[in-house]
């Protein structure tokens, strides 16, 4: 009888598909980036088999429970493994690599693929993500990109990563612009624990003879917190400073956040929250621009009185090499622009 081997979290990369045989609403919590969910048992199924194991008996339990795994495993290789060829190799796991895909790794290695499980499953994986996240941040040497809102920092890191350059796009990771107006239409932020699964395999495939490229970010991106060790060496790093001319920075930001051109009342329920910073009088005039299409005076008022001086003072407070810091100014919102910019930044940092 073949046997799937155990294998470790760092063995991951070796394989060719990652398997993760938990049910869908553990997959959502947090899963190993990249991992398809075939489910040995779906949230319905395992809360069915759990209530007989408790109100009846643990043996009727198994009854149940092994003829609703081996129709859900003969379901996933009927629907989407049977293409797969000889020299395959599947990874699979589950909670704590045990029976669930214990069960999965049997029928694939009887039918002659290499398969590997994750020894400790998902748990072993969640204490390599936790510890890797301690360690991983300081053994690169980071230059993070600092500039005012709307600046197009986010910008300059795409074309630093085009011109092939290691970078690090936190927002894009979190699914968040990191602001108060952040929110990505239609794309929820992930939960904590996979934002930090993302991290990690980012954080992985990066290597620490070269520079890493990352935007200035506070402790939190919206509702998620960047760990402790990552913060603390972007806070101690070298930077360079992005500037660009306010009219430049309003089409830029009219680009970006066009779906509250199109939506102006979701902008304008969003904008009570600051009118604890800046009083009903302030906040009703934003709200009277939105409802007039004045997009370009109510972006340079919010830039002015808003977003300019909260982030120098959160910028100054938390990254003491500022002072010392290139200084890249960007003359215009064309895409030419970044990428000259890009090249730029390369030479001299």
């Amino acid at each position: 009888m073949r046997e799937a081997a155990l294998v470790t979290v760092a063995q991951l990369s070796g394989f060719d598909e990652v398997i993760d045989t938990r049910s869908e609403g553990e997959f959502a919590a947090d899963h190993v980036p990249g991992a398809v969910n075939c489910p040995v048992l779906n949230d319905e199924e395992r809360a069915r088999v759990g209530t007989i194991y408790k109100q009846r008996s643990p043996f009727d339990a198994r009854k149940l429970g092994s003829a609703l795994v081996a129709a859900n495993i003969s379901r996933h290789l009927r629907e989407r493994f049977l293409d797969r060829p000889r020299s395959w190799r599947p990874l699979v796991y589950c909670w704590r690599g045990g029976q669930r895909s214990a069960a999965f790794a049997h029928v694939f290695s009887e039918i002659g693929w290499e398969t590997g499980r994750l020894q400790g499953g998902y748990r072993a994986y969640r204490r390599a993500v936790v510890g890797d996240l301690q360690t991983l941040p300081h053994r690169f040497g980071w230059r993070v990109v600092c500039g005012l809102t709307g600046t197009g920092k986010s910008r300059l890191l795409n074309e630093l990563r085009a011109a092939g350059a290691q970078t690090l796009d936190l927002e894009a990771l979190a699914a968040h612009r990191g602001s108060l107006l952040g929110d990505l239409p239609g794309q929820p932020q992930p939960p904590q624990k996979f934002f930090e699964s993302r991290l990690w395999s980012e954080l992985t495939r990066l290597s620490p003879e070269r520079p890493v490229y990352v935007e200035a970010e506070s402790r939190r991106i919206g509702a998620l917190g960047v760990p402790e060790a990552l913060i603390a060496a972007m806070w101690s790093a070298e930077c360079v400073v992005l500037e660009a001319p306010v009219g430049c920075r309003v089409e830029l930001l009219k680009r970006e956040y066009g779906h509250f051109i199109e939506r102006p009342e979701t902008l304008i329920a969003t904008l009570d929250a600051l009118v604890p910073l800046h009083g009903h009088a302030t906040v009703d005039k934003w709200k009277n621009s939105a409802r007039a299409g004045a997009w370009d005076e109510l972006t340079e008022s919010l830039l002015v009185h808003h977003y300019d001086p909260a982030y120098s003072r959160a910028i100054m407070k938390h990254y003491p090499a500022l002072a010392r810091a290139v200084t890249l100014r960007l003359p215009d919102a064309r895409d030419e622009a970044f990428s000259a910019l890009a090249r730029e930044c390369l030479s001299r940092c």
